[in-house]
């Protein structure tokens, strides 16, 4: 049975009772319907009449209901970004919001949803394929029953648009939103309409090394579970979903529709016709897994408008259960999974490290724990394993490297030391490699090797330092499998070649700078020792100016930014009761609160105009200087409360504010009321009760911290 794909070309038309969605390239198949104002979804045999033709889509997006309609998601524009084994993928480039019902009364709420989902959409980079699955790695694939629908197939934790989905999803699967069952059977007629769409990053490039022709891709896959913004999600929950979970797959294709000019030109890996054993004519697929993921431990950092915010972490003995289902979940999808862990081993990081190794002493039976260190540090690598395998937990195998004081002072080479501990888990545990089926209809691979083991990484952020050791990790390997297969000769390296290297380097430094701007807001950091293989202070300049803009963005501009991951991915539900009454964005701090930034500036503007104003020589200065000194103090104590009461400042997300963004809110109000200066004039005018500023939090589905 072949495999249902979505439809690669969508007309939509539009009449005051219905949208309907038709593919002209499939006159046969059924029209998806969507009543107005309802939503209500019906499959109809032919087209339907009295419709107008109002646009050609590239897909349906999803359907998300607010306060006041549902609206369709459409895809209106998608950017061509290349082929893997003969399948075009492509990246969002604009979308359109078609509304069920044409709205009269105007909610600001409504509107602020609105924008939150458009700035997301616009910024975020999303991919998607009509034939292949790019929620799934090559090896998931390879085990994939290929008589299911493509978003059947999907990879939950990948399938981003999966929340937006489901109206199409229940009524495929048989019933509507009310659980009415349409005829108890599968609605195959609506799955040509899902369209799975991964967020992430996606490069594919043709190119060659030592002559040999091949297709080279990267695909970063962030999870949907726990997504957010930096400072703002961190650690575990109770379902072991970590923050800032990606899973990036490296690839390697053979033969990729190149075959004419392999067999013309040949290269310095073919011999005798061949490649590794192989006909030269096979596409040969190779792949390599790496992962990355927040600490899994209940933790978090409190942002105070200070540059380093609060950690707080909660006991480790509250967590194992939570990280006994993450490893759970790691351990049945790669294998064996090898835990580096970057974080610094003094200061304030060193409690995550702490907690981290307790948590995996928790899990393995009997843990063996050994230490290396030298003249730079007394930790250089801590391992911690299981002494014998009597659980799944004994899959995992801890590796700390004190990444900072081994590669100080621009020595970033000293990286390798960790490859040298992790090169007998690399071996062992593999890369997956397929051959294409002869024959075959949708291009199956026969599985020649698998991966059985994954490096998973992670520093504070699992942005800068993981990026680094990632890079390394898989430029080894790709030197492994290119030997493996007989284009490079052992000995050489996949670096050798000057042309791939800079590709490759510029590559991963990309996906570094996609996976940073969507967790931290700016492009990563140490990009240039991934670009040209050296850290120079060209490099820590520009480092200086993402830290600065970092702290900007994780205080300021990362409340909404969360609230757009939330809505868009079914966090929060908007409460359509009680429309307009109850604003779920307006600021209910004090008015005082409010206005002291406001004040500070005024007072900064009017110190600064009367330090340059030239005075009247006949005019009498001391009034100025009295009211440049008076509007000099108002400044000062202004930046004072402001610094003491950070939390109050930070711009903290509305639909889901964090329990602990909550009670510092709460705990910093407690002392401005009990302060004889201002806490008179803050309690004389705070709107509504002392827990105004965060009522919100009673409106939607709660996430749970």
């Amino acid at each position: 049975m072949t495999s249902v794909v979505p439809f690669r070309d969508i007309n939509v038309h539009a009449s005051p009772s219905h949208y309907a969605f038709t593919s002209p390239s499939s006159p046969s198949a059924q029209t998806l319907v969507i009543e107005r104002p309802s939503g209500d979804i019906r499959l109809n045999d032919g087209a339907l009449l009295g419709a107008k033709r109002v646009s050609s889509i590239a897909g349906i997006l999803g359907i998300i209901k607010l306060r006041l309609d549902k609206y369709i998601i459409v895809i209106t524009k998608a950017q061509p970004m290349g082929k893997l084994k003969g399948h075009m993928v492509y990246k969002i480039i604009a979308t359109e919001f078609l509304p069920l019902r044409d709205r009269i009364l105007h909610d600001p709420d409504e509107d602020t949803y609105l924008t939150l989902l458009r700035t997301l959409l616009k910024t975020g980079p999303m991919y998607f394929s009509y034939s292949f699955d790019i929620t799934n790695s090559f090896q998931r694939q390879a085990s994939a029953n290929p008589s299911q629908a493509l978003w059947q197939g999907a990879d939950d934790r990948f399938f981003w648009n999966k929340f937006i989905q489901s109206d199409l999803i229940e009524f495929a699967n048989g019933k509507n939103g009310s659980g009415f069952r349409h005829h108890g059977t599968h609605q195959t007629g609506a799955d040509p309409f899902i369209l799975p769409v991964m967020f992430g990053m996606m490069r594919i490039t043709t190119t060659r090394i030592k002559s040999t022709p091949i297709t080279f891709a990267l695909i970063t896959r962030r999870s949907r579970h726990r997504a957010g913004t930096r400072y703002l999600t961190r650690g575990i929950d109770e379902h072991g979903h970590v923050a800032n979970f990606n899973e990036t797959e490296q690839i390697v294709v053979l033969n990729d529709g190149i075959r004419d000019m392999v067999a013309m030109e040949g290269g310095e890996g073919m011999q005798n016709g061949t490649i590794g054993g192989f006909d030269s004519q096979d596409v040969q697929v190779m792949s390599y897994v790496q992962t990355r993921g927040s600490v899994p431990v209940y933790w978090a950092e409190v942002s105070t408008l200070r540059y380093t915010p609060d950690l707080q972490i909660r006991g480790v003995e509250t967590a194992v259960d939570a990280a006994k289902h993450h490893f759970d979940e790691q351990i049945k999808i790669y294998g064996d999974n090898y835990l580096v862990n970057l974080v610094n081993q003094r200061g304030r990081e060193a409690r995550v490290k702490t907690a981290y190794e307790q948590v995996v002493r928790t899990l393995v039976s009997g843990p063996d724990e050994a230490t290396q260190a030298d003249y730079v540090s007394n930790e250089k690598i801590h391992v911690v394993e299981a002494s014998q395998t009597n659980q799944e937990y004994d899959r995992l195998h801890y590796v700390y490297f004190d990444f900072h004081n081994k590669t100080k002072g621009l020595k970033w080479h000293r990286a390798q030391l960790l490859l040298d501990q992790l090169k007998d888990g690399l071996i062992q545990g593999q890369y997956f490699r397929g051959v294409d089926m002869p024959g075959h209809s949708q291009g199956r691979l026969e599985v020649r090797n698998r991966q059985t083991a994954v490096v998973r990484t992670n520093c504070m952020d699992c942005l800068d330092r993981t990026n680094v050791i990632q890079t390394m990790l898989a430029r080894w390997t790709l030197t492994r499998q290119l030997i493996d297969v007989g284009v490079l000769k052992p000995g050489e390296s996949a670096d050798d070649d000057l042309a791939f290297r800079i590709l490759f380097r510029n590559i991963w430094a990309d996906n570094a700078d996609v996976i940073s701007k969507s967790y931290s807001g700016t492009g990563a950091l140490k990009t240039d020792f991934t670009r040209t293989g050296e850290r120079t202070r060209a490099g820590m300049l520009q480092d200086l100016n993402s830290s600065i803009t970092r702290y900007v963005l994780n205080n300021f501009w990362d409340g909404p930014r969360q609230d757009a991951f939330d809505l868009f991915l079914g966090a929060f539900h908007p409460d359509s009761a009680g429309v307009g009454a109850s604003p779920v964005f307006v600021d209910r701090r004090p008015p005082l609160i409010q206005a002291i930034p406001y004040v500070l500036a005024a007072s900064f503007f009017l110190v600064l105009i009367s330090s340059f104003a030239r005075p009247n020589p006949e005019s009498t200065m001391w009034p100025l200087r009295f009211l440049t000194v008076i509007w000099l103090m108002v400044g000062l104590w202004c930046f004072r409360f402001i610094y003491t009461h950070g939390v109050l400042y930070v711009n903290w997300p509305k639909l889901n504010t964090p329990r602990w963004a909550n009670e510092g809110f709460q705990e910093t109000m407690g002392a401005i009321r009990k302060d004889k200066f201002i806490g008179p004039l803050v309690t004389g005018h705070e709107r509504g009760a002392s827990n105004a500023r965060i009522s919100h939090l009673e409106e939607g589905k709660k996430r749970i911290q």
